[in-house]
C-alpha cells in the first residue's frame, strides 16, 4: 500500500470511526443537544438506543483488524445512517452546516471503505464449478457460443 493511500486510508478511517463511536455514545446516553436534534426532525428518542447500538459495534468493527465480512456489513451501515440522515435533514430543511457535515462524514465513509488494504477486504468468494474463466483462455474463444442448459 503505497504511503499517501495508506494516510488517506487511515485519516478517513479515524474520521469515520470517531463519527460513529462519539455519536453512537451521544445517542445512548441520549445526549440532550442529540434527543433535541432527532425530535426536530420528527424521530421518536427510542430511535437513539437503537441506532447508538449499532454505531459502537460498527465503530469497532471498523477500527478492528480482520473479520472482512462483518466490516462490509459495518461500512454499508455508515453509509445508510449517514446518507438517511442527509435526507432527513434535507427533507427538514436544516442549516448548510448539517448538509456540509453529514455530507463530508457520508463521503469519508466511502473512501475509507474504498482505500482500506487487502486485509481488510472481503475475498472473491471460489465456488466449484462457477469459477471466472479468462475469455483468451476459454474453450472456444472468440467463438460465440450459447451455452447448454441443463
Amino acid at each position: 500500500m503505497s504511503n499517501a493511500r495508506s494516510i488517506g486510508y487511515w485519516t478517513t478511517t479515524a474520521v469515520t470511526v470517531f463519527i460513529l463511536a462519539s455519536g453512537g455514545v451521544a445517542d445512548l446516553i441520549h445526549r440532550a443537544d442529540t434527543a433535541s436534534g432527532m425530535t426536530e426532525l420528527g424521530y421518536p428518542t427510542y430511535v437513539m438506543t437503537i441506532l447508538g447500538v449499532w454505531k459502537v459495534l460498527g465503530a469497532l468493527t471498523i477500527a478492528a483488524p480482520r473479520f472482512p465480512l462483518v466490516k462490509e456489513w459495518a461500512y454499508a451501515g455508515t453509509f445508510f445512517d449517514l446518507t438517511g440522515a442527509l435526507a432527513s435533514h434535507i427533507a427538514h430543511g436544516s442549516g448548510a452546516n448539517h448538509l456540509f457535515y453529514t455530507s463530508f462524514f457520508a463521503v469519508c465513509a466511502v473512501v475509507s471503505w474504498g482505500l482500506r488494504p487487502a486485509s481488510r477486504k472481503l475475498g472473491v468468494p471460489v465456488f466449484r464449478g462457477l469459477g471466472r474463466v479468462v475469455e483468451s483462455q476459454a474453450p472456444g474463444a472468440g467463438t460465440a457460443r450459447v451455452p447448454a442448459v441443463a
